[in-house]
């Protein structure tokens, strides 16, 4: 077996939980298949750093000193603000010699100031994104997915999106067993694909201003197997069917049909996620009528069928 050295980046100013997040199943994968995972940290000068909580860290190592790795992870947190040059300096010299570049939240900054990132697609916190994309054009930054592989490199989103991507990359390097095992001893589901989104439907959007409109996004999230047509739901908030559609996209940033579908997907995903209910149930459970209009809007949105879907994302209870 193929041993696989991670080297993670400290510097001061970084997040914890985005280091010791992925460290975790790295290290637990090693734990649970001896020889699998070789992992150190390391900052500029070997110096303890200090994380934006406050916690100290002390790596194993100087970054000059590090040995070249297959898995380069670069988390994010508030000193990508403003690196350390020789930082940057390091990551364009040597992130090239890694197999695979690994970022997790604003730690996709710092590869992109050393020109890793450029022609890939790319997601970061959300927070982040105008100004990764405004910084940087030649970089295709995605502001939704909570991961992304695009070839060798791999970005993730804040804090457990990195838990995340680390349990996808395990699963790849290994097989879903043993990320499911990691899994279950992190207690934290193996089940959030790449293209979750970093909000759901609710949190996407902005909350609309005028009380009527409040409530049918509301009833929208209660009732996703009702009539959900702009009529229908024009009615409900005392509206044409123009103004309303009008106001509820000026108000919430997106369109009602839009909104409806978004929440559909979310509903019929936890359903899938969470229950033993068919998928024929599950459709008309969620606004969908027939499986085959559900199969379409997961393909369309996910990539994968709702039987695909359950069969990666239903957790499987351990004996």
């Amino acid at each position: 077996m193929t041993q696989r050295t991670v080297l993670v980046v400290l510097f001061d100013g970084v997040q914890s939980l985005d280091v010791t997040g992925p460290l975790e199943v790295f290290a637990g994968a090693e734990l649970h298949t001896p020889g699998t995972y070789r992992i150190r940290t390391a900052s500029l000068d070997g110096a303890p750093v200090r994380t934006s909580s406050g916690l100290t860290v002390v790596p194993d190592l100087a970054l000059p000193g590090a040995p070249v790795p297959h898995t380069l992870l670069v988390p994010g947190g508030q000193g990508t603000r403003h690196p350390d040059p020789r930082l940057t300096d390091w990551l364009r010299a040597n992130g090239p010699r890694a197999e695979r570049l690994v970022s997790v939240c604003t730690g996709a900054i710092l590869l992109a100031a050393a020109g890793l990132l450029d022609g890939h697609r790319v997601t970061t916190h959300w927070a982040y994104s105008d100004t990764l994309a405004r910084d940087h054009p030649a970089v295709d930054v995605e502001p939704d997915p909570i991961y992304i592989r695009d070839g060798r490199v791999a970005t993730s989103a804040g804090v457990t999106a990195g838990i995340d991507l680390a349990l996808a990359l395990v699963e790849e390097d290994l097989d879903r067993d043993v990320a499911l095992t990691i899994a279950r001893h992190l207690v934290v589901f193996l089940r959030r694909p790449g293209n979750q989104a970093q909000f759901s439907a609710q949190l996407a959007t902005q909350t609309a201003r005028r009380e009527p409109l409040r409530e049918v996004q509301q009833w929208i999230t209660e009732h996703p197997d009702g009539d959900l047509s702009v009529e229908s739901l024009a009615a409900r908030a005392r509206l044409s069917p123009r103004h309303f559609a009008r106001a509820f996209q000026a108000e919430t940033g997106t369109t009602p049909g839009r909104y409806v579908d978004r929440v559909r997907l979310e509903h019929a995903r936890r359903l899938l996620e969470d229950t033993t209910d068919g998928v024929e149930e599950i459709s008309r459970a969620s606004g969908y009528g027939t499986p085959e209009a559900m199969r379409r809007a997961f393909v369309r949105t996910l990539g994968a069928s709702p039987a695909e879907y359950r069969r990666r994302f239903h957790p499987v209870p351990a004996h």
